[in-house]
């Protein structure tokens, strides 16, 4: 493992996810995964895939494991999407949730950003990237708001 690995990461969370994102995102055990070139995939904790580090772009995109760490230290209503209870099952089965189903989404939130679906109580249900911004998420009622990446279930 490099060095400059861990604290790379650290920095690419903060920046995406806010200051202090790093430390709650990656404790120092993780392990990374490289690519051919070197340069950091994969990072994991244990047997489970935090995030997955895009080549297109340098941003992440969470497993659950990542998305359940991130959740529990941003603030409500930070990244989060909540969707209406019928819905709550298949999301967690890993389909997406459907702009028709969003109760109330964090105005922050930009199309192609790493959000948390969740119910009513907060409970983190799934991890996906946004398709629509946070206010057109509310203003449309149909099409898809999130293109979930792992259902709680999956």
């Amino acid at each position: 493992m490099s060095k400059t690995s861990l604290p790379r990461v650290r920095r690419i969370a903060d920046f995406q996810f806010g200051r202090g994102a790093g430390l709650a995102l990656f404790p120092d055990d993780v392990t990374f995964a490289y690519s051919n070139t070197k340069r950091v995939r994969y990072v994991n904790l244990g047997k489970e895939r935090l995030v997955t580090l895009r080549a297109s772009d340098g941003r992440f995109t969470l497993g659950y494991a990542g998305a359940k760490r991130l959740h529990d230290f941003l603030p409500s209503p930070s990244n989060r999407v909540e969707i209406i209870d019928e819905a709550v099952p298949f999301v967690a089965d890993g389909k997406n949730a459907m702009a028709k189903h969003v109760v109330k989404s964090d105005n922050e939130i930009l199309a192609e950003d790493e959000v948390f679906v969740v119910d009513k109580d907060d409970n983190l249900i799934a991890t996906g990237m946004a398709v629509l911004s946070g206010c057109e998420m509310i203003g449309f009622n149909y099409g898809t708001a999130v293109k979930t990446r792992q259902g709680k279930n999956k």
